[in-house]
């Protein structure tokens, strides 16, 4: 769901676990997609709806223990989630507002579907505290990730860096969901596990990443109201 803000090809070079060349093929695989949602005269920000909608549905057979059409819808909204940008940069409607929709739509559907995987641990695990746990861990971690980067552009700086951005830890959720539901539900523990790792990482590389920007600023250009709202 990426209407107006910088996208993977902005990400210095290898910072990211998957290569910039995957995520450019990846889009071009998109370009149908993007044609005929244009001539369906679908707005980008509509897709970007429709698209949240559609990992609520798939975040709702997660938490019925519906593994592997839980973890097909998913990728279908992670699909829309990616053409919406494209869409918006092909018609020329990228927008401010485009923008914060996207981003406020992508972490509640990211918290929308960690609670899902937190319910389906409830219901069919046996021992469910611990994967619990690592599952808020997790959900914690994407967060800051996300809360860097904004902050970061807040004070008019980049944090476009890190192992794991969402494009990252959503392969790693898909994967680890379908093999729970083919019966590896350790591959679901792990893959969570490694998103929560990830994530901290990822936390630590982008604050990094601003201080030393900041770093690099005149004294004035680097202060900021440390007083404003959060």
């Amino acid at each position: 769901m990426s209407a107006s803000q910088p996208h993977a090809s902005d990400l210095p070079r290898g910072s990211s676990i998957l290569s910039n060349r995957l995520k450019e093929a990846a889009r071009g695989f998109l370009a149908p997609l993007v044609r005929l949602a244009g001539r369906l005269g679908i707005t980008p920000n509509g897709v970007t709806v429709i698209g949240f909608f559609v990992v609520v549905v798939a975040a709702g057979l997660v938490a019925a223990g519906n593994l592997l059409t839980g973890a097909a819808v998913l990728v279908a909204g992670s699909l829309l989630d990616a053409v919406d940008g494209a869409l918006a940069r092909a018609t020329g409607g990228t927008t401010t507002f485009g923008s914060f929709l996207d981003s406020t739509l992508d972490r509640a559907a990211e918290a929308i579907l960690y609670i899902a995987i937190v319910a389906y641990f409830l219901g069919f695990n046996a021992d469910p505290l611990g994967p619990v746990l690592l599952t808020l861990a997790a959900l914690c971690g994407s967060f800051m990730v996300s809360y860097t980067r904004a902050k970061a552009e807040a004070i008019g700086v980049s944090a476009s860096v890190g192992l794991a951005p969402r494009t990252e830890r959503l392969v790693l959720i898909v994967a680890g969901i379908a093999l729970a539901g083919i019966g590896v539900e350790i591959g679901l523990i792990g893959a969570i596990g490694l998103i929560a790792a990830l994530a901290a990482a990822t936390t630590v590389q982008r604050i990094w990443h601003v201080r030393r920007q900041v770093s690099e600023l005149p004294s004035a250009a680097g202060t900021v109201d440390v007083t404003q709202e959060r």
